[in-house]
């Protein structure tokens, strides 16, 4: 998972779809960054395909952005990406204005902090959060309680393979899930039917 495995892509992430399909970016050199991989992604997006165009997202961890761009590419309405680190949040500004991207909005903040105030609804929603820091059921927990899901939101959740004991809303039900060597990957749909499983949810569809 290290960039210095992959010393070609060190520094860059690839938009894989939509308006800005091919274009490179760059990623600032800082430990624990770790952008979701393409194949990742691109499963994320064939998932997430019914729903992206013209939706409000909000990247929660945003680090190198390619979670929140590949969203723009993609014609979701607008993003909000929240990114701790001011260096990295520089770079995403400056890879929003390389975009032209308007409608991203970088905002240089604790993520936990800014969650824990009054929200505004958000249609799809992203978490990918550094691994081993224990950040998720807090966020979890703030997303459901302080109003930043819309009625029928999809939350999607990046974490390492080993952790199992993430904290669900009990209104949010498991729509997909895969697993790609040390990273699990779960999108969860906001209020669905509990009956509601979804058996196909290994299969591949990169």
């Amino acid at each position: 998972m290290a960039k210095k495995n992959a010393p070609a892509q060190a520094g860059k992430i690839r938009i894989i779809g939509g308006q800005w399909r091919g274009r490179k970016l760059p990623v600032p050199d800082s430990p624990g960054l770790r952008p979701t991989t393409d194949r990742v992604r691109e499963t994320l997006f064939n998932w997430l395909a019914p729903v992206i165009q013209q939706a409000r997202c909000l990247d929660g961890f945003a680090g190198s952005g390619a979670l929140g761009f590949e969203a723009l590419s993609r014609y979701a309405a607008h993003v909000t990406l929240l990114e701790n680190e001011r260096s990295i949040a520089r770079q995403l500004e400056q890879n929003a204005v390389l975009l032209k991207a308007n409608n991203a909005r970088i905002i240089n903040t604790n993520t936990l902090n800014w969650l824990a105030q009054a929200g505004e609804p958000y249609d799809v929603v992203f978490l990918d959060p550094p691994f081993r820091r224990d950040l998720l059921n807090q966020t979890l927990c703030l997303l459901e309680q302080q109003g930043w899901l819309a009625p029928e939101a999809w939350i999607y959740v990046e974490t390492e393979a080993e952790n199992g004991e993430l904290e669900i809303p009990v209104t949010w039900t498991l729509h997909r899930e895969k697993v790609a060597g040390q990273v699990a990957y779960r999108l969860y749909i906001r209020q669905a039917t509990p009956t509601q499983h979804h058996e196909e949810a290994d299969d591949d569809l990169d």
